[in-house]
């Protein structure tokens, strides 16, 4: 028997294209054991900045730029100068209607008023009932989504056959917390509801009065009501579409969304009908900028001018060191803000210290399983696939003893929590936790076990080993005069008690450590057949070079070596200095990052907050990330930039065909963007980007936080990482991508790749060129043209792609 094939009317189609289109205008929200920086205006990259400020005031009441009053700072300390607002202005010329420059000047003085979202059905019932409708769906849905989507965290745990939309049918049509609120016959209209959640939506648009011209903010309305969930379920189809899969998890979402606004329009409608036609036909209106919203663009852009001209005395100022004939050390270090404070720490210990910016997977996009474990860690940019398969091997009888380990303390743990036996835990163990809570709070537990060297999958041929070996080694720009010990330095996060651990860890490796991808790559290098390979391929590695895996931990600034995994007769006698340099290093890293750390008296309390299970604020993460540079080291060499660029080693002169160029800009460039704009929404927008409070989060099934003990999971970045209890710590500027090469190469890149070039085109990021002195030449203005940077010059001159 064939399945019978569903045929929906053509209006019905309309409003599918529109909802699924709804479901990609929100970001992902990636659960806490890979929870990735996520770009939060993920979907409307296709759109300038005062258009998607007005799109989310629509949908969601909120203000997606500074309060005026921190540019009015900046410009009266002449940090932004007429020169930059001008400059902006002319920008902004070819999209909108641009104000004058008194218009600016003017608006400086004056606040604009909070943003209002359109009104749902639920709050326009809660208007005239005084019922607090929209409060009642986030707490029902929020009970039933935190048991549907719990990933095992709930002991007890619902059936979840036939999809989201059938669960929550089966759940709201027993539901009886509506009906005593007085939304009488709720749960029979549940079940009265068609089961496909397409013609449910369509059943509640047909009564809501939501056509195909409605629906394009209309729906994106309703999904900004779900908070966290729709984001989830976004996730799932991101997921399915690197797959190249469906997934319908966002739009079943919004289905259940609308049924409840269905059923409380039947019940108001004599009250609420005249408000809710003018609603449906604001949604109508096409989105278009206020001119208040455009003046807050063209500040914004001008703040980030202002920052480029600084950046760019900044990297001229620079006291580059001399180069050596073959340098002593080589270390690698992902380009994660975090590293340039400790690459110029390494560097100043010693002349013959060379220091390297790659992304921290380091080439190897791994599916990973670790030791013990049956688990599949996905330890690369969620932008890509994985490329190759790894796992940590040992002997059976340590394997065994890891997963009997992991067993026992899974029982333990459920035991402590089961209903009847966790009242029995509490009063006969209760007391025997006054140690352990003693050793928390000293950070006196001891440390995990380290698994066994990783290992690539067995089955890949010597020759595509050699060819993976020479692509990273040419992304890196290292393919002649290898030191004696090249360093590869992934980095980690220890933090104790934390639910957005992630967050701290390697954004390239999947919201995981970078260790993994460090001991393969070393691993890969340090084989003897591999080696030989790259001969052939004009790379010789000296006999005595030898590639050291390594673990940067950013909280605490030291470095684990994996000297274990050298191969035998590789042992070296540098290995004693290289720890020398690496313990120096760190503490110049702990004293310069201590000065922006609250409640930090001295270097030496950073090795304390990594442990301390009361600590909110136990490093900075990426907090004040605002450039990305790609050129040689020798740009960047001797320039302070503050722990707030990502640096990327990159020499266009050893690129052929600029295929390690395109490579740069439509990965690391991206996922560093995703990571700025995530740090720029959770400042600007924190109630609707952020992730809240960290003092009332509660975990919920695994996949995020909730700021109390129920609602929608919050996404982004909590309070305490962008803020320090008295002013924020993140400014919030859009990256500014800078890179020495060709301006034309960058243009044939844009122009293959429309998706990054969105990013550029509408101001999401900033690109420049660097000429071969280290000079800021040439600024993208969008539509593959370019014109020249001009510094404090006013005039910019256009020119056309070449």
């Amino acid at each position: 028997m064939f399945a019978k094939l569903e045929v929906y009317p053509a209006e019905l189609l309309e409003l599918v294209s529109e909802a699924n289109e709804a479901a990609k205008a929100i970001p992902p929200l990636f659960p806490l054991s890979a929870n990735v920086a996520v770009n939060p205006f993920l979907g409307q990259s296709g759109e300038p900045l005062a258009v998607t400020a007005a799109r989310l005031e629509r949908t969601a009441g909120t203000r997606i730029m500074p309060e005026r009053g921190h540019w009015a700072k900046q410009v009266k300390a002449n940090e932004i100068t007429e020169t930059d607002l001008s400059d902006a202005l002319v920008a902004a010329a070819t999209r909108f209607n641009a104000p004058s420059l008194q218009d600016i000047k003017d608006a400086l003085d004056s606040e604009t008023p909070k943003p209002e979202a359109l009104p749902t059905v639920a709050e326009l019932a809660a208007d005239v009932s005084g019922i607090d409708w929209p409060g009642l769906i986030e707490d029902r849905i929020g009970a039933w989504a935190a048991s549907h989507f719990d990933q095992g965290q709930a002991l007890w745990q619902q059936a979840n056959t036939g999809g989201t939309f059938h669960s929550w049918r089966e759940f709201a049509s027993r539901d009886l917390t509506p009906e005593i609120q007085g939304l009488s016959g709720f749960c029979a209209f549940v079940a009265g509801t068609n089961r496909s959640h397409w013609r449910a939506m369509g059943r509640a648009s047909e009564r809501l009065g939501v056509d195909t011209h409605a629906a394009k903010t209309a729906f994106h309305r309703w999904l900004m009501t779900l908070g966290g969930w729709a984001q989830y379920g976004r996730y799932f189809l991101w997921q399915a579409d690197l797959d190249g899969q469906q997934d319908s998890t966002v739009t079943e979402l919004l289905a259940i969304r609308m049924v409840f606004d269905e059923a409380l329009f039947d019940l108001y409608k004599d009250q609420i009908a005249i408000r809710w036609d003018e609603v449906i036909e604001a949604h109508k209106a096409p989105v278009t900028p206020t001119k208040d919203l455009v003046i807050d663009a063209v500040l914004q852009d001008a703040s980030e001018r202002a920052q480029q001209r600084v950046l760019a005395q900044t990297l001229l100022g620079g006291n580059p060191r001399e180069a050596q004939a073959r340098p002593e050390l080589q270390a690698a270090f992902c380009i994660d803000v975090r590293s340039e404070v400790f690459r110029r720490a390494l560097e100043v210990q010693d002349a013959k210290i060379e220091t390297i910016g790659f992304a921290g997977f380091f080439g190897l996009a791994s599916a990973h399983k670790a030791a013990g474990s049956d688990v599949t860690e996905m330890r690369g940019p969620v932008l890509l696939q994985a490329g190759v398969t790894s796992c940590a091997a040992e002997h059976k009888a340590d394997d065994l003893s890891r997963r009997y380990t992991a067993r026992a303390k899974r029982a333990w743990g459920r035991f402590k929590l089961a209903a009847v036996s966790s009242f029995a835990f509490v009063e006969a163990s209760g007391p025997l936790y006054a140690g352990k809570l003693v050793r928390d709070s000293l950070g006196l537990n001891a440390a995990s076990k380290t698994d066994p060297a990783p290992a690539l999958d067995p089955s890949i041929d010597l020759e595509t080993r050699v060819g993976m070996a020479k692509t990273v080694l040419s992304a890196m720009s290292l393919t002649k005069e290898f030191a004696p010990v090249v360093l590869l330095a992934g980095h980690g996060a220890d933090v104790t008690n934390n639910p957005h651990e992630s967050a701290l860890q390697c954004g390239a490796c999947g919201g995981y450590a970078g260790d993994v991808n460090a001991r393969l790559l070393a691993g890969l290098l340090n084989d003897r057949d591999v080696q030989n390979g790259l001969r052939d391929h004009g790379i010789d590695i000296p006999s005595d070079t030898v590639f050291l895996p390594a673990l940067h931990h950013t909280t605490t600034d030291r470095i684990t070596l994996y000297e274990q995994d050298l191969p035998s007769g590789k042992k070296t006698h540098a290995l004693t200095q290289v720890k020398s340099w690496l313990e120096s290093a760190g503490n110049l890293a702990r004293a310069e990052r201590t000065k922006r750390l609250p409640r930090a008296n001295g270097a030496a309390t950073l090795l304390h907050r990594a442990r301390d299970w009361a600590e909110t604020r136990p490093e900075w993460g990426l907090a004040g990330c605002r450039a990305f540079v790609a050129a040689p080291r020798t740009r960047t060499d001797g320039a302070d930039l503050s722990g707030q660029a990502f640096l990327h080693n990159y020499d266009w002169h050893r690129d052929d065909e600029f295929k390690v160029l395109e490579l740069i800009m439509t990965a690391p460039v991206v996922v560093a963007s995703w990571i700025s704009l995530q740090y720029f929404g959770s400042t600007v927008a924190p109630d609707l980007f952020g992730g809240g409070n960290k003092l009332l989060h509660n975990v919920v099934g695994g996949i995020g936080v909730l700021e109390g003990n129920n609602g929608a999971p919050r996404p982004g970045l909590p309070w305490q990482s962008v803020h320090d209890g008295t002013g924020y710590q993140h400014d919030p500027l859009r990256l500014s991508v800078i890179i020495e090469a060709p301006h034309e190469a960058m243009t044939d890149i844009l122009a293959r790749h429309s998706g990054v070039r969105e990013l550029f085109d509408n101001g999401w990021l900033h690109l420049i060129a660097m000429d071969e002195e280290g000079k800021l030449a040439w600024r993208y203005s969008g539509d593959l043209k370019w014109e020249r940077f001009t510094g404090s010059d006013s005039a910019p001159s256009a020119i056309a792609a070449e």
